[in-house]
């Protein structure tokens, strides 16, 4: 198989995993065992808690002592084991220590996956903003497959979710021990404890421009995890209207929501184009806006005659998950030595699904449970949509005054060549 087609399969895989269980986990948590939004958000918060350290730890440890191939095989198999325990829990607070588990060892495989493909790529002497996106479009292609395979099965609000998960996990830590070898390229040098460690990534933060670049990600951060949290499950909550009850958007969410990974897929494929010529601040930019959009429109929507702004809203995130995540990726390659290329997207990933969702994810549950849940229970949806909508537009406005940088197209499309 070449290298092209083996790693079209290793990211359709890493999404397809989470594509199972991250949108429709919400339906599960209050449709049918209607624990709490505070329980909830910390349910949420693990993926938060476990990227606040264990991307970079994968990352030094990638970087110094284990093949990041071999590395990335081994958590997936380990998370398998976990994923399958899942349905045999009953209670929010053994939930909690299950998943937390378990992120700890999906959420370095991210960044560990980007590591693998860009080393592999690199080592064929290919473009890896050409050439990347691309192939990465297959993950969320993978997440869109999972979606409808659990919504069509009626598993959407079913603890059956995590079996399938956990079967993609096991064969893709598997079929990781096949991919091509990327060695450790940081154990050459030791001139200090600080390097010895890994953590001179971190050493970015001494750049004004950098560190301001990973506050910022760890704000948008916070957005994802918002509209990966709520998303689904505000759809099924229009079915305690019996004017929306027997619509297709209510019967079968999962399948609306994945109108925005049908976008990532068209998104993704623009990204060449657009870093080359617009540059990292205005590519962030337009992706902040776009997060503005989509919950603007959500707010404003329904499952009914304001339809449409519903698959508007899911066809703007792609342009708000892309033009943020896998640019910022990219952007992140471009700034750091071949020494600390896993620990560098290693931070990247701490700051954005660390930081940011845990912040997300923690303090949206508090501000839904105190503030936009009505007294019979149910949610005020357009409230909550439009206090997020509010949060993103400041953070963009913020952006666009503090991150400074200037765009050189032929020094950028030479850096991540090389």
């Amino acid at each position: 198989m070449a290298i092209k087609q083996r790693l079209i399969l290793l990211n359709f895989l890493q999404f397809f995993i989470w594509g199972s269980w991250l949108l429709t986990i919400g339906a599960y948590w209050f449709q049918t065992n209607h624990w709490s939004g505070t329980e909830f958000g910390a349910i949420f918060s693990t993926m938060g808690i476990a990227s606040l350290f264990m991307p970079a730890i994968a990352g030094i440890i990638a970087d110094r002592w284990i093949n990041a191939e071999r590395l990335y095989g081994l958590f997936h198999i380990i998370a398998a084991g976990i994923l399958f325990m899942v349905p045999k829990v009953n209670d929010p607070s053994t939930m909690f220590w299950i998943m937390l588990i378990n992120m700890i060892f999906y959420m370095p495989t991210i960044a560990l996956g980007i590591t693998v493909a860009y080393s592999t790529l690199k080592s064929n002497g290919l473009d890896i903003i050409k050439e990347y996106p691309p192939i990465r479009v297959w993950g969320t292609i993978g997440f869109i497959v999972a979606l409808w395979i659990i919504s069509l099965t009626g598993l959407e609000k079913s603890a059956a979710q995590f079996y399938v998960a956990s079967a993609a996990s096991l064969i893709l830590g598997i079929y990781s021990f096949t991919l091509p070898k990327c060695p450790p390229l940081g154990h050459g040098y030791k001139k200090s404890f600080i390097d010895a460690l890994g953590l001179n990534a971190f050493a970015l933060f001494k750049n004004t421009k950098m560190a301001v670049f990973f506050i910022f990600a760890m704000l948008l951060g916070a957005s994802l995890q918002l509209t990966n949290a709520y998303g689904d499950t505000f759809l099924h909550d229009f079915a305690r209207i019996p004017a929306f009850k027997d619509l297709i958007a209510v019967k079968y969410p999962a399948i609306i929501m994945s109108i925005s990974q049908i976008s990532e897929t068209l998104f993704i494929l623009t990204i060449p184009f657009v870093l080359r010529k617009f540059g990292i601040k205005k590519v962030m930019i337009f992706s902040m806006v776009a997060w503005v959009l989509r919950f603007g429109l959500f707010g404003l929507g329904d499952p009914g005659a304001g339809l449409w702004m519903i698959i508007l809203s899911c066809i703007i995130y792609g342009l708000a998950f892309d033009f943020f995540n896998i640019s910022g990726s990219l952007f992140v390659e471009t700034q750091s030595e071949p020494g600390i290329r896993a620990s560098t997207q290693g931070l990247f990933m701490m700051m954005t699904n660390g930081f940011g969702a845990f912040l997300g994810s923690r303090l949206s549950g508090i501000v839904i449970d105190n503030y936009f849940t009505l007294g019979d229970g149910t949610f005020d949806w357009k409230g909550i949509w439009f206090a997020f909508a509010a949060y993103s537009l400041v953070v963009a406005v913020l952006f666009a005054i503090l991150f400074r940088h200037k765009h050189d197209k032929e020094a950028f499309a030479s850096t991540v060549i090389h």
